[in-house]
This record gives C-alpha cells, structure tokens and sequence, in this order.
C-alpha cells in the first residue's frame, strides 16, 4: 500500500476506496431517493419548504416537457439561475429526458454567455428573468431556440409568489427590460408537462451528465466533460469523508445544509445538492451569499449541520455584527474550498462556532473533491489534507516525471471523479492528461512523509478570486480590444477581502484613454470577479528577449 502513504492518515471507518458502480446514473440515484425520502422536505427557499416527492412530480413533468421540444439524447440543455429549488427541480429534469446539464454563472455579461451557449452547443436554456436581458443580446448568436423563463416567486405559492415577484420587479427593480420572443414561463412548462409523459432514456455511467465550464490555462473557457459516473464518485468520496462527524447528527434528525455557494459551481452542485439528494437531507438554499444580513437573517430561522464555503464567506460572516443571532451549535461539518482558507479565519470561525474548519482541495475537472483534511481535525494545517477514497496523486516535475519526497511538482491526481476530457478539445485534453490517466492540476505542491499536501505555489498565471478562476489571457484579450490600448498584462494581487484581486497594466496608445473609461469597458464585458481592482498606466512593459510579457515582475511591483 505505500503507493497511497495516506491512508494511514484516515480516520476510522473511513475506507480506502468507494464504488461508484453502485449506481448505473445519477438519474437512479436520484428516482432512489425521491421514492425512499418523498415526504421530507428537499429544499428550503424564502420561508417556503419543496418535499422530495414535490421534487419528483415537478422534474417529471419538467422533463416530459423538455422531451417534447424534439431535443435529442445528449443534447446540452443550459442553466443560468441563482440558488432557488427550480435550479436542482431543472437539473433532475434535464438528467432524467436523457440530457447534458450546462452550468452557467448568472451574473455573466452577454460576451460570456455567447461564448459558453456556442461552445457547448446549447439547444435550450432555462434562465430567471432578472438576466433575460443579458441572453437577448447574445441568443441570436448561438444555438439556444428554446427558453424557460423562471422568476424568483415561482416555487413559493400563489401568493407569496406574486408577492416576491412584484418586490423583485418592481420595488427593487432587479428584471431589466427584455424581449425573448417565444419564450415559456418555467411554471407554464411545468404544467405542460403534466398532460405529457416522460419516455425513460437509457443512461449509462460513460454517458455525459454536466459541462462545467473552466478557464483551463489558456484563459478561453473550456468545459469540463463530467460524465454520471465522475459526479456519482465524487458525492460518494464526500460522503464515506464526513461519515465520521454525521454520525454525530442526533437521532431522527434530518440532515440539513448550507447552500450559500452558486450551485453553478461545481463544489456546491456535488457536494450540496447531489449529496443531500442521497442522504435525504434538507438544503437551506441562499440566493445571494453577498447580503450577509439576509444570509444571517435565513440562516437563525433553521438548525443545520454542514456549511461548505469559501474562506471569504467564512470570514464575512464571522465578522458581521449579526453572527450572534443564529444557532451554530449544531454545526457539525465546515467545509472549505474553492481556494485557501487563511489560518486568521480558521481560528475566528472555530471561536466563534466551536466547529473548526476542515480544508478540501479539488477543481471542476475533478468533479470536484481531490483532497481533504480529516473531517473531525481542530487545529488548521495549512495543508489541503490528504487525498480522498479511490484517488491516487502524485507530484511531477516539466518532463512528467515524479520528483522526490519533500520537493515541489505539479499535482497530478487519477480517480473516478476526474474528467473525460475537455469538451471538444483534444488537444487541450492531451495537455493535461498523462499517459498513465492522471490529471495535471497546474497546481504545485509539496508532499509530506504522511501523504499531506500543500499547496506552494501555480503553474498557470491564473488570479483566484474568492474561489472563481479568473484567467489573465481572457481578461487581457478583452482589455486588448478597447480603443487607446497599445498593450496589457493582468495579474493577481493580494486582496484581504477575495484572496486575491486582479490588477491590470496598460500601455496607452493616447491620452484619451482614462481608468473610467476601462473600468465601464470591463463593466461591460467581464463579470465582477474578473473586472480589475487595480488599474495602472504605464510606458511599457517588461518582456522576454522574445517579447513574452513577464507578468512575474509585474506582480512583484506593488
């Protein structure tokens, strides 16, 4: 066994390997737990409950609808939606009518959805209509010739519906004016469905079950290709992980969770929603993680177990003056992804909550877990833990070839959770795929006699704001096309409240050109975490002999 030196590491009961051949799809999965849990409440949004069988009947006739359109068996079927229950309602659908779910971020500019719908070939989208403004400038441009409207109120009844729906279109004015002709209201699709029936494609574990979409080193976004069998693996790992500190959840207790991160993201679409579907658990869904009073506000009407989050939230919250007034007594499970907790939050939250937080390690290519601290620790490692069930790691040097104990490589990780590839793009599949099947992280670490890794440093130029990769190719690509811009080069600078931020370099071809004058551009054309939070003007920029712009240095100058 020295081959995985880290098993020793496990705790009790944890075992060294899942088996993910226990479902044939995550479709059986889920149609399991919808008959084994259907009167427990799924999901919990704005005061309102949706049980497991209300889950069921709605994805059903959701689905017979989809089926309906004449899409195809693996046709891709996009989601651009905030955390509310017709996000996980529109994902069974689209799984169980036999098609590809595309996760797509809300808050992208019309730029970056074009880009996502066209790459992924994206027949259908069900979206909220807070950002319908944002397709109708792009959807003539790609393929989508189907839209499903959602609105905030859908899900919570006849008359709170109507209410929150009034409050958010015309109180808070948060639906800009859009026209999308031929578009269908989710609820309106829901109902057609009803009067359909759902012809039950054959799914198998090797068949596609969700893009997600990634920056990958090139800075052009790429889709990860996850297929049923990766994601079915991954909540498996999660699951035999925290096993140990559930067993803690008391007796008759449901299980509940946290949703605070998009379930766009990958961390939160397995290890939130598809894990709870199959331990039956109940999920507080958070529409907007930002508004800290509302979050603390949701969050001391409920008692619950498990809060997967990025070091950012952890610390916001713990700051806020409004920490006091919920209940995290109960609170078993802290788990925090999407980039490096800082040791200064670890100790505030574990003062604060008496529940320490636990350290994973993963990407959207590994669908996503990698690595993980055992789940019951105290004290903050600093490391990413130790890597999970059925996953083999190792570290490698430029040639590929394994560097000694204690030296730095780039992780290299294989498992039943990594990707089939990128989608339709063989080459940058091959570039991060070794011979042997393992997935090169572009990340470098370090490994310690027990099997813990750290992370020291990164391949990729890549910037990590609060979780969500921001790749410098595209943010310079982008930059590049503005008027009065000889050159440019972004980088990452430290940030106390995301991490890091991105700071932007630029070489002026006039005096026209002004930092508002960028700043509304990348308003325009990059979605928040990628806009600059530095913007500096300078007479040129420092280079290779062979004119490669070395964003090393720049980052060195403050």
């Amino acid at each position: 066994m020295s081959d995985r030196p880290w098993l020793s590491s496990y705790l009790p009961g944890v075992p060294a390997d899942i088996d993910p051949a226990q479902y044939s799809s995550l479709v059986q999965l889920m149609e399991e737990s919808f008959r084994k849990f259907g009167p427990r409440t799924a999901y919990s949004f704005m005061g309102k409950e949706v049980t497991f069988a209300q889950t069921d009947s709605l994805s059903r006739a959701l689905a017979a609808y989809l089926q309906g359109l004449g899409l195809a068996k693996g046709d891709r079927v996009a989601i651009m939606m905030p955390n509310c229950p017709q996000y996980p309602v529109a994902v069974a659908a689209i799984l169980r009518a036999g098609y590809v779910v595309v996760n797509v971020n809300p808050l992208y500019t019309p730029r970056e959805l074009e880009h996502q719908l066209k790459d992924s070939g994206s027949k259908a989208i069900v979206i909220i209509e807070n950002f319908a403004r944002t397709l109708e400038q792009c959807i003539a441009a790609t393929p989508v010739k189907h839209v499903l409207l959602a609105a905030m109120g859908d899900m919570l009844g006849a008359l709170k519906g109507t209410l929150v729906n009034y409050v958010v279109r015309s109180v808070k004015k948060m639906v800009p004016a859009y026209k999308l002709p031929g578009a269908v209201r989710f609820n309106d699709a829901v109902a057609q469905g009803t009067r359909g029936t759902l012809k039950k494609p054959e799914i198998k574990p090797d068949d596609v079950a969700v893009l997600q979409y990634t920056g990958g080193t090139t800075g052009v976004s790429k889709g990860a290709v996850l297929l049923h069998r990766n994601v079915i693996a991954s909540l498996l790992q999660s699951e035999a992980w925290n096993a140990p500190a559930m067993k803690k959840v008391p007796a008759g207790e449901q299980p509940t969770g946290v949703v605070a991160l998009p379930l766009y993201h990958i961390f939160a679409f397995t290890v939130g929603m598809m894990l709870s579907m199959r331990e039956g658990g109940k999920l507080i869904l958070i529409p907007n993680p930002r508004d800290l009073p509302a979050v603390l506000k949701e969050l001391s009407k409920h008692t619950f177990h498990s809060f997967p989050a990025v070091s950012t939230l952890f610390n916001g919250l713990a700051n806020h003056p409004d920490f006091h007034t919920v209940n995290w007594k109960n609170l078993i499970i802290s788990l925090g992804g999407g980039m490096a907790v800082q040791s200064s939050v670890a100790k505030l939250w574990l003062d604060k909550t008496g529940c320490p937080i636990c350290e994973a390690y993963g990407l959207s290519e590994t669908s996503p877990g990698a690595t993980c601290n055992p789940i019951t620790s105290t004290a903050y490692s600093g490391t990413i833990g130790v890597p999970l069930p059925s996953t083999h790691m190792k570290l490698l040097d430029d040639d590929g070839n394994e560097v000694p104990l204690g030296q730095p490589g780039e992780i290299a990780i294989k498992g039943p959770q990594v990707m089939a590839g990128y989608w339709q793009r063989p080459d940058e599949t091959a570039k991060v795929m070794t011979a042997d099947g393992y997935f090169r992280s572009g990340d470098i670490g370090t490994m310690d006699e027990r099997g813990y890794f750290t992370i020291v440093d990164r391949k990729k130029d890549m910037v990590l704001v609060s979780g969500f990769n921001v790749y410098p190719n595209e943010v310079e690509d982008v930059v590049g096309r503005l008027d009065g811009v000889l050159e440019c080069a972004a980088v990452a600078v430290p940030d106390e409240r995301t991490g890091e931020a991105v700071k932007l370099v630029i070489v002026k071809k006039d005096q026209s050109l002004t930092e508002e004058k960028v700043r509304e551009y990348c308003r325009a054309n990059l979605t928040g975490y990628k806009q600059p939070r530095v913007v500096e003007f300078r007479t040129g920029l420092p280079k290779t002999p062979v004119g490669k712009i070395l964003r090393r240095e720049l980052r060195d100058k403050k």
